[in-house]
């Protein structure tokens, strides 16, 4: 099954909200494979890569962000949670990590309980060389302003609400991954 097949499934009935996920969702996947190309050294699997940054946000139409028309019940910061779930019944559990681990730069159970997040209190944090650099590219791109890109201080600004560890996360990737 590809990702557009996937999109496809869960998105027919509100194409303002499929034309934002998916034109979000390859920005991001362009610049993750370019992280990839640009990092060989990494030995992150491409493939997968690109599959993962196409549905990292695939759990957004349960959630309530009318802004960018999502018509949900949830909060938005489930998002990545409820995609993860979605995921995982799809029998995609490599994905489902990608989804529940791109919120911030990764959430750990102590951030999620100190900010008193409704997620569960559990680690959130990208782990596999693909999780980060999808985490990582993910914070260049708003689905609320699909034609800009961030620049590195615009992404460390929007992170501020997630602590200084996100922060620190991001300025290690900055360093690894380049722009």
């Amino acid at each position: 099954m590809t990702p557009e097949t996937l999109i496809d499934k869960y998105y027919a009935d509100n194409l303002p909200l499929r034309h934002i996920l998916v034109t979000h969702s390859e920005s991001v996947a362009a610049m993750a494979l370019d992280v990839a190309r640009r990092h060989p050294e990494l030995k992150a699997d491409v493939t997968f890569l690109r599959e993962a940054a196409m549905l990292h946000d695939i759990g957004c139409f349960l959630t309530d962000a009318p802004g960018i028309e999502c018509h949900g019940t949830e909060p938005y910061i489930r998002h990545g949670l409820l995609g993860g779930e979605l995921l995982r019944r799809e029998g995609l559990p490599r994905h489902a990590r990608v989804a529940e681990r791109h919120t911030g730069t990764g959430l750990t159970a102590v951030t999620i309980e100190a900010q008193a997040l409704p997620l569960p209190h559990i680690d959130l944090v990208p782990e596999t060389i693909e999780e980060q650099i999808i985490c990582y590219a993910d914070k260049f791109f708003s689905k609320s302003h699909l034609e800009r890109t961030r620049t590195p201080e615009q992404v460390l600004k929007s992170l501020e609400r997630f602590g200084e560890e996100g922060m620190e996360r991001m300025r290690e990737w900055l360093k690894r991954f380049g722009v």
